[in-house]
C-alpha cells in the first residue's frame, strides 16, 4: 500500500475535546495511521495511563524531538526494541515507588518489554505547578540538573530510552482536578510534564516520556469517560513503557550512515487542532510547504487560520474527515472532485 507519512499534533495542556484527556486521542491516531499508512505523533496522543497500544505504523516521538523532526533536523530509525531505563524522583515515597517498580516488572513479565534498570535522582526534582490565569497548564522544575545527571548515568549503562517519574505535589488545586475528571477542564499537570520530557529530549537526545507520581485520590462517581483510563491503576507508567518500548531512535541529520527509516522530507501533511496553528511543528511544516490539515477540536488556545494566508491549509470538521482527506492525498485524488458544488475550470488569461 502507498503511504503518505503524516504528523499528528494535539498540544499538551490546552484542554482539547479530543486529546486533552487520558489517551482519548489514541483512536484518532490509529485511524489516521490507517489512512496515511505512516504517522508520527507524541506521547500526549498515545498515553492513556494504564492503557496504550503499539502500532507499527505509528512513530512515538516526544514533543521536543517531534518539533526537531518537523524542522528537518533529525530522522527516525525504527527499532525492534528499546532498552528502557527509568528515572525516579527522590521525593517519591517508598510505597509509591514500589507500585511503580511492580509496574515495570509486570511490563517485563507480561509484555516482554526490555526495562533494564532505574535510578533515583540525587536531589528532589521540585515540581511547581503554575497558578497563572492564562487558562493553560504550565509550571516548572526547581532542579532540572538532577534529572539530566540521572539520565546521563542511565545512558552510560547502555540505556537507549528513558521513562521519567516525578512526584507531583499533593497541594494541587482539586477544584480544577475534579473539573478535569468531569471532562470540563484542562489537565493541570500536563504543562509541567511537557517541560520535563522536553528537558530530557533536548539534553540527552534519546526517546523519552514522563509519568507523574501522585497520591491516590478518592473514587469519583460522575467521571468523564475520557479521564477514566487514569483511574484504573495505581500509576500512569504502563502507557509510557509501552510507547517507549518501540519508539524510534533519533538520528541527527545529515545521516551519513544511511540509518534512517523515515526522513523529514517524506512527510506530506500535519494534522493539528484548528486553534493551535502557532506551534513549532506547524510553523516548520508551513516553511517546508506541506499540507496543514486543521481540525475543529476545541481547546483554550485560539491561534486559528484567520491569522494565516497559507495556500495548503485544509479546514475539516472532524478527524473522520481528516482521514478521508489523507486517503485522497495518498491515492492522488483531487479532494475538490468529491466536494459539491463542483466548479468549472478557469481561463487563466
Amino acid at each position: 500500500m502507498k503511504t503518505t507519512p503524516t504528523i499528528l499534533v494535539i498540544p499538551t495542556g490546552i484542554g482539547c475535546e479530543i486529546g486533552g484527556f487520558a489517551g482519548d486521542a489514541l483512536p484518532v491516531a490509529k485511524l489516521l495511521a490507517s489512512a496515511s499508512g505512516c504517522l508520527v505523533t507524541h506521547p500526549n496522543v498515545m498515553n492513556g495511563g494504564t492503557l496504550s497500544e503499539k502500532d507499527e505504523r505509528i512513530f512515538y516521538v516526544e514533543g521536543y524531538s517531534l518539533d526537531r523532526f518537523a524542522r528537518a533536523e533529525i530522522g527516525l530509525k525504527k527499532v525492534n526494541q528499546q532498552k528502557i531505563g527509568i528515572i525516579f524522583d527522590k521525593n517519591i515515597e517508598n510505597e509509591i515507588l514500589l507500585r511503580h517498580l511492580q509496574v515495570a516488572d509486570a511490563c517485563i513479565a507480561t509484555l516482554g518489554i526490555d526495562i533494564a534498570s532505574y535510578v533515583i535522582t540525587d536531589e528532589p526534582v521540585g515540581i511547581v505547578i503554575s497558578d497563572e490565569l492564562s487558562g493553560l497548564s504550565s509550571g516548572y522544575v526547581r532542579n532540572p540538573e538532577t534529572l539530566i545527571k540521572a539520565g546521563k548515568s542511565l545512558i552510560n549503562q547502555g540505556i537507549t530510552a528513558i521513562a521519567i517519574v516525578t512526584r507531583f505535589p499533593d497541594e494541587i488545586d482539586f477544584e480544577n482536578v475534579n473539573l478535569y475528571r468531569e471532562g470540563k477542564g484542562i489537565d493541570v499537570i500536563a504543562g509541567v510534564e511537557a517541560v520535563i520530557s522536553h528537558l530530557i529530549s533536548k539534553y540527552l537526545k534519546v526517546p523519552c516520556a514522563h509519568a507523574p507520581a501522585l497520591a491516590p485520590i478518592d473514587l469519583k462517581v460522575n467521571l468523564d469517560p475520557r479521564a477514566a483510563a487514569e483511574e484504573i491503576g495505581y500509576t500512569f507508567l504502563p502507557s509510557v513503557l509501552i510507547g517507549l518500548s518501540t519508539a524510534p531512535d533519533l538520528i541527527d541529520l545529515p545521516d551519513l550512515d544511511n540509518k534512517i527509516t523515515l526522513c523529514p522530507h517524506e512527510i506530506e501533511s500535519i494534522v493539528v487542532p484548528s486553534g493551535a496553528l502557532g506551534g513549532e511543528a506547524v510553523l516548520a511544516c508551513m516553511e517546508r510547504d506541506l499540507n496543514i490539515i486543521a481540525v475543529k477540536n476545541e481547546g483554550v488556545l485560539n491561534v486559528s487560520s484567520k491569522w494565516f494566508d497559507y495556500k495548503k491549509l485544509f479546514k475539516v470538521d472532524n478527524y473522520l474527515e481528516a482521514a478521508g482527506l489523507l486517503i485522497a492525498i495518498r491515492e492522488g485524488i483531487n479532494y475538490k472532485s468529491i466536494k459539491r458544488p463542483l466548479k468549472s475550470i478557469k481561463n487563466c488569461t
